[in-house]
């Protein structure tokens, strides 16, 4: 095949061709290898590398739970620099740390499909509706030393670093996932009393006849002997509890992180009247224009097959990391 073939098959240019040729021709097989390069010689061999990747995973330095470039450079003996390359180049970040919480519930599995599949896949309108219930107890009325700075051009809206503590009250909540009309009550206690007028609530909601799944955590309040004899006397109301440390599968704490963020991580509240009112204000300004913020039907779906995978990932990250770095390490 002539040059100007292969240069065309391969997208390469002619000179690149005939080099190559010219090397194989004059020194065989060697000459395919890389030939030496200008500059200064490697100075960090295989071995010191892998020693740092090693005592990176499996060592802590004295009086620290985690170590530094600066303090494995010195325990190690390359530069700090050097280090920075190896940690970035393995994914190495000792400096962090991320939570995570594995449930212990024996039916895991099956309360998460359960769950998860009311959400892509409600009962029609015109029979059931589905509810997602829980508390955001303890929400503190924090009013800030000084007046909060407002936003203004080339400067952000600027708090005090301390606070005023003037009570707390407590927010129990139901989200239709159908509509995503949240309904919701304050109350200063979270007790199984506060939530029987919860639930007095959404029962005046739920048209007459309509059956409720309800999608709720595993809190004592919930499982109380009078909450369960409420429950008794209304047939129509179908519990789906989530599995034991996994109230993140309850789509109310999403709303409950939206409503912390757009209105109250950053107010001042004077009272807890003041921040109730807030409170009432947003759910019915979220009832008047309701949005679910919901994915679409699969991504429920799919981001519970992701997190499974991810759980398994977990597992075997450091034997994956220790296998890479001696892959990568081994001589061809």
């Amino acid at each position: 095949m002539s040059n100007t073939a292969v240069a065309a098959r391969h997208e390469v240019t002619l000179a690149t061709v005939g080099k190559w040729r010219q090397r194989f021709v004059t020194d065989r097989l060697g000459g395919l290898g890389d030939a030496p390069r200008p500059g200064q010689p490697r100075k960090i061999t295989d071995a010191t590398i892998e020693a740092v990747v090693t005592r990176t995973l499996e060592k802590k330095p004295a009086g620290a739970k985690h170590g530094s470039t600066r303090s494995m450079a010195k325990a190690s003996g390359p530069t700090q620099n050097a280090i920075v390359r190896i940690w970035r180049a393995f994914r190495l970040k000792p400096h962090l740390q991320e939570n995570f919480k594995l449930s212990s519930d024996p039916f895991f599995v099956e309360k998460v499909r359960d769950i998860v599949g009311l959400y892509p896949n409600p009962p029609e309108k015109t029979r059931a509706m589905v509810l997602c219930i829980d508390e955001k107890s303890q929400i503190q009325a924090l009013d800030r030393s000084q007046p909060i700075r407002p936003l203004r051009p080339g400067q952000v809206e600027r708090r005090t670093h301390d606070y005023f503590r003037h009570g707390t009250t407590s927010l129990f909540a139901a989200l239709d996932i159908a509509t995503g009309k949240a309904i919701g009550r304050c109350h200063a206690r979270h007790r199984q009393q506060e939530f029987l007028r919860s639930l007095q609530q959404i029962e005046q909601t739920v048209p007459a006849g309509l059956d409720a799944h309800l999608v709720l955590d595993n809190y004592g309040t919930h499982k109380a002997p009078k909450v369960a004899a409420w429950f008794k006397r209304r047939p129509r109301y179908h519990q789906h509890f989530t599995p034991t440390g996994a109230s993140w599968r309850n789509q109310i704490e999403r709303w409950f992180a939206k409503i912390a963020e757009q209105r109250l991580r950053r107010s001042a509240f004077h009272s807890v009247d003041e921040l109730e009112k807030a409170i009432r204000q947003y759910l019915e300004t979220k009832i008047q224009r309701p949005s679910s913020g919901l994915p679409p039907p699969t991504s429920s779906l799919e981001r519970s097959s992701h997190f499974a995978h991810g759980l398994i990932a977990q597992d075997t990250s450091s034997a994956w990391l220790i296998a890479s770095s001696r892959s990568r390490l081994s001589p061809d």
